[in-house]
């Protein structure tokens, strides 16, 4: 008994000098990769990343049957207004396809998504809300449990979530040839963001970053952009490993 602390001791100081050693490392390697993503953001890898995603699925380039919007972000929101905006232009543009909107959730979000189509100009009749699925592969299986599976047809979601999202529909389909995206792209501004750090105020001691849009804009955005792709390469890896894609 007398020999049971010490030993309890002896035991504890090695399972502290263990995680201290652990977390050490953990550390070194979140420094390691936090440094990376810095690198990273200084180049265009990220938005080509991005762009990837948004075209490596297979671009619309054909007719097809039925546009598919796909929801999950809200409404209003800055993703799925973008998303109904592009849906609605591509239904003016072919004035014979309907439109399906999915989305999970309160039926409330999905009815002020087709009366948003609705105040772009596209008719109620040509507008199917499908209050199912709460990922991706569950809207799949929902879609083609309501239409015939021969019908061709173009996914509008995000550019991010495309290739995830028409390798599910083709996969869910067990087609290659009918399904294609459309990604709902946001147009960058064109003006240079330049200004006269003196003339407004700027301080003398403070960094001149007034000629500099891609320190002041770029860069940050190039880091959002970085974990948008990180969380979707993830996101893609699930679906390969339960054979969704």
């Amino acid at each position: 008994m007398r020999d049971l602390l010490p030993t309890l001791g002896m035991l504890a100081g090695q399972v502290v000098r263990f995680a201290r050693h652990g977390l050490r490392k953990l550390l070194f390697v979140f420094g390691i990769g936090a440094l990376l993503l810095t690198a990273l953001a200084c180049t265009r890898i990220p938005f080509d990343a991005h762009r990837w995603l948004g075209s490596a699925g297979g671009e619309c380039t054909r007719p097809v049957g039925r546009i598919i919007v796909l929801g999950g972000s809200g409404m209003p929101s800055g993703p799925e207004l973008l998303r109904l905006h592009h849906a609605a232009e591509l239904a003016k543009a072919d004035t014979t396809v309907r439109i399906t909107v999915i989305h999970p959730g309160d039926p409330k979000v999905i009815g002020a998504m087709v009366d948003e189509l609705v105040l772009r100009g596209i008719a109620p009749s040509r507008i199917t809300p499908l209050n199912e699925g709460d990922n991706t592969r569950e809207q799949a299986l929902a879609f083609w449990k309501h239409y015939p599976r021969n019908i061709p047809v173009a996914l509008v979601t995000s550019p991010e979530n495309m290739y995830r999202s028409v390798r599910a529909f083709q996969r869910a389909n067990r087609s290659e040839g009918r399904v294609c995206g459309s990604p709902a792209w946001e147009n960058a501004m064109d003006h240079d963001f330049n200004y006269q750090h003196q003339n407004i105020g700027g301080k003398t001691w403070a960094p001149d970053v007034s000629n500099d849009p891609g320190l002041r804009y770029t860069f940050w955005n190039y880091l959002k952009l970085e974990i948008t792709c990180l969380r979707e390469f993830v996101a893609i890896g699930y679906y390969a490993l339960n054979d969704w894609i």
